[in-house]
């Protein structure tokens, strides 16, 4: 597959379109939509978003060092595009779209109650990069919309719908391909198939080999003396039907060769002349006793 070359850009996409909270701590609240946002570290929790100097709402995040991240849907796209291309100098957010402001548990602005998870965030650090400035930021608090909890009391965030933007187009409704660590888990279970099947084969074979006892459920009738010992042996494929022959004379020790499988119940029915060899035929289905 060829690939083309272009000059340097930004194409690592789908990215997560998420509204931003901020306030100025004077009363003055306003909503900024982000994609440039991520995870920066796992312990002690950080993210990050990457605002131009611009924006109405980047002086705001400079002067409080706090803002809130919330999570999009696909009934919030509207007002994830609108929170992106309308300035909050002009207009009331909030107001505009009819959104509910909820108070933080330790940061000054507001979360927003439509959200399916708001994450409280502090500002660390201030990167000045070129077109964009990056908040690193400590992670205070995450809140998590109690619709989307189980039965079993796991977070079920895949089900809100999630937003993402990719290359100017907002996207929703992915569909699930995998877990995580699936591709290690599914070679392991075929690992652990294989040894359940070797387990079954020996357990099989260790069955075969013992003497004196009929793995065979069910009534044998034979023609002649009762009396008559010896042993059974199987041979052939599982599965497959056959006859049963005696070998020796009534009374006496013989064996009993069968073809057929394993646990096989029924009755055995002999032919033949007492003191001659026969053949037992099975009647019934494997697996099954015929009575």
């Amino acid at each position: 597959m060829a690939k083309q070359l272009w000059k340097p850009g930004n194409m690592i996409y789908p990215l997560p379109a998420v509204m931003v909270s901020v306030t100025d701590g004077e009363g003055n609240d306003n909503i900024i939509t982000v994609a440039w946002t991520g995870t920066v570290c796992t312990n002690p929790a950080m993210a990050y978003i990457s605002v131009r100097p611009s924006r109405y709402s980047y002086d705001m995040i400079r002067k409080t060092g706090e803002f809130v991240i919330n999570l999009t849907t696909e009934k919030l796209a509207y007002a994830t595009d609108f929170c992106g291309v309308r300035s909050g100098r002009d207009v009331d957010k909030f107001q505009k779209l009819n959104l509910t402001k909820e108070k933080a548990q330790f940061v000054s602005a507001p979360m927003i109650g439509e959200a399916p998870v708001s994450i409280e965030c502090r500002v660390r650090e201030v990167k000045e990069l070129g077109s964009h400035d990056m908040f690193l930021a400590d992670v205070l608090a995450v809140h998590a919309d109690e619709a989307y909890m189980d039965k079993n009391n796991r977070f079920r965030l895949n089900d809100a719908g999630l937003l993402v933007y990719s290359h100017g187009e907002y996207l929703a409704g992915g569909r699930k391909v995998g877990t995580f660590g699936y591709s290690v888990k599914k070679k392991q279970k075929k690992l652990d198939k294989k040894s359940d099947r070797e387990a079954e084969m020996a357990g099989m074979a260790e069955k075969l080999k013992t003497s004196g006892k009929a793995e065979m459920s069910g009534k044998v009738k034979t023609s002649g003396k009762p009396g008559m010992s010896g042993k059974l042996k199987m041979s052939g494929k599982p599965g497959t039907s056959g006859k049963l022959k005696t070998s020796g004379k009534p009374g006496m020790s013989g064996k009993l060769k069968m073809s057929g499988k394993p646990g096989m119940s029924g009755k055995l029915k002999m032919s033949g002349k007492p003191g001659m060899s026969g053949k037992l035929k099975t009647s019934g289905k494997a697996g099954r006793e015929k009575r």
